[in-house]
Order: C-alpha cells, then sequence, then structure tokens
C-alpha cells in the first residue's frame, strides 16, 4: 500500500458512512410523514371536495364525497395490512371539516379545521424550539431508536433539529398568511383551489430542509442497543457471579 492509497480508501470510507446516514435519514423522513402515498392521500378528499363544489355548489355532495374517500383510503391501507395512521389523520381532519361545515352551513368551513390545526402546529414548531425541545426531534428521535438522547448527549443533532424545526414553522406560518386572508374574502372553489395547490410543495420543501439539516448533523445514538447492550452485560456478570458461587461451594 502506498501513502497515496490510504487517504483514498479513508475517503472512500466515509464516502460510504456519509452515503448510509443519509440513506437512513431519506427512510426515516419517509416513515414519519408517510411518503408519497401519505401526500396523496392528504391531497385527495380536499381535491374531491373542491371539484366536486366548483361543478355544483352542493355542499353536502362535496362532503360526502370527500368523507367517503377518506374511508375508502384506510380500507385499502387495511387489506394491504399497512400502517393506517396517516389514512386515519386524514379522516379525522376531513370529518372535522364535514361536521364543522355542516353546522355553518357555510362551505368555506370545511377547510377552517385544517387551517386552525396548521396554524397552531406552526406555532408548537416554533414555541418547542425556544423552550430547547424543538417538535422535529421529538417526532423523529423514536425513528432514529435515539429516543431524546439528542437533547443531552448530541448537541450537534439537537441544533440540527432545532434549525429544521425553524423551517416547519415559518412555513407553515408563510402558509397561513396566505391561506387566512383567502378564507375572509375569497369565495369557497377559489380558496379550496389555493389549498389543494398548497398542500404539498410546503411540506416538500420543509421535508428536504430537514433532510439538509439531519445529513449533516451528528448520527444518532441507538438508545435501544445501548440497552440491549446493558441488558446484556448484566445478564453476563449475573451469569458469571452464579458460576463461580456454584465453583466455591463445589471446592469447599
Amino acid at each position: 500500500m502506498t501513502s497515496l492509497d490510504k487517504p483514498t480508501e479513508d475517503t472512500t470510507a466515509e464516502d460510504t458512512a456519509a452515503a448510509d446516514a443519509r440513506a437512513v435519514t431519506e427512510a426515516a423522513l419517509f416513515e414519519a410523514f408517510g411518503g408519497v402515498r401519505g401526500m396523496v392521500e392528504t391531497v385527495v378528499p380536499g381535491l374531491l371536495f373542491v371539484t366536486i363544489f366548483t361543478i355544483n355548489k352542493d355542499l353536502h355532495m362535496s362532503a360526502i364525497a370527500a368523507l367517503a374517500v377518506s374511508l375508502v383510503l384506510v380500507v385499502v391501507r387495511l387489506v394491504m395490512k399497512d400502517t393506517v395512521k396517516h389514512a386515519f389523520s386524514g379522516v379525522f381532519g376531513v370529518a372535522f371539516g364535514v361536521v364543522f361545515a355542516m353546522m355553518t352551513g357555510n362551505a368555506k368551513d370545511f377547510y377552517l379545521p385544517g387551517m386552525l390545526y396548521t396554524l397552531g402546529l406552526a406555532l408548537a414548531y416554533i414555541i418547542t424550539t425556544l423552550c430547547g425541545v424543538p417538535l422535529i426531534g421529538l417526532i423523529l428521535g423514536p425513528v432514529f431508536k435515539e429516543n431524546l438522547s439528542w437533547r443531552t448527549r448530541n448537541p450537534g443533532r439537537k441544533k440540527a433539529y432545532a434549525k429544521a424545526s425553524w423551517a416547519w414553522g415559518l412555513i407553515l406560518l408563510a402558509k397561513c398568511a396566505i391561506l387566512f386572508p383567502l378564507y375572509l374574502w375569497a369565495n369557497t372553489a377559489q380558496l379550496g383551489w389555493v389549498l389543494v395547490a398548497l398542500k404539498i410543495p410546503p411540506f416538500l420543501l420543509a421535508v428536504w430542509l430537514t433532510w439538509v439539516f439531519l445529513a449533516k448533523a451528528p448520527a444518532p445514538i441507538d438508545v435501544f442497543a445501548e440497552m440491549e447492550a446493558e441488558e446484556k452485560a448484566e445478564a453476563e456478570a449475573a451469569a458469571g457471579v452464579s458460576e463461580g458461587g456454584a465453583r466455591h461451594r463445589r471446592e469447599g
């Protein structure tokens, strides 16, 4: 091996480790936020609602269709034995919108619960970050098997989670700054189409920024592996003590 070979090998190892870290981050984000299928399940009910309402201005038909398609998406996931958390969250969101719109008789109110949820989520990202416990870390910590270890044991990772939470909070606030004025002066169809258009792009931007911040952060500390290692060491120590005691009794 020449003096030039080793740096090349070290660089290759570093590149491989970095690629592995990026792959783990991508997989974790995909799992946490539902991936392409989760985005589709988020968009379809609202798209169906605004399409039907734009055509016939029938609140009841639009609401029932949106709720029905949400339930169908859940059933499909159940049949395929897939995780239903993203589909169920969609059903609850649509159900709240349907109930609210039916109670007020205003079709625009179908969108109001979701808009309020977006505003609340934006504030949650910002407030938790200011309190030193960024929300994105609470969401992704269990996915990365690090739980809350990043708070005290991994400052570089905590900083990345803080940046990501700021990104989510500010992006969602910008979305709210567009939607709430539209809720006041636009008609139902206009508000609905803008909402559909703003479903995926801000989400993708926030996920991409999260990936950028975490890809450059230190690797997560696998607390589950640590606990398993500790339990194994304790079991081995206990077995050693037991074996030593038995040998002492035999010799005695």
